[in-house]
């Protein structure tokens, strides 16, 4: 069972909260005010990622749910609309790549 781009970076985004958080523990002992600064601005910034990413983070894997059911069912419907835009598309981008 493979898992969604956007589970997948949900679950990259948790990785690297823990490797921050790793690395705040690891450097607690330290002394210099450089280490110490940086730390409290790592720890600020992590405790507002991880508030953000509960807060958006449902709602935006809710919203590219939705999208993309809507997305299927529209392309299940009316199969030759989304041939013929996903035609007209490619030419457009064509046609401004030959520009260049």
């Amino acid at each position: 069972m493979s898992q969604s781009n956007t589970e997948r970076m949900g679950a990259e985004l948790h990785e690297i909260m823990n490797h921050a958080q790793a690395l705040l523990e690891a450097t607690g002992g330290e002394l210099d005010e450089q280490v110490k600064k940086a730390r409290k601005a790592l720890a600020d910034s992590m405790a507002s990622a991880k508030d953000r990413y509960d807060e958006y983070g449902g709602k935006f894997l809710d919203t590219c749910k939705t999208a993309a059911h809507d997305a299927d069912k529209l392309i299940q419907d009316k199969p030759y609309y989304a041939i013929g835009g996903t035609f007209v598309v490619g030419l457009l981008l064509g046609w401004v790549l030959s520009r260049k």
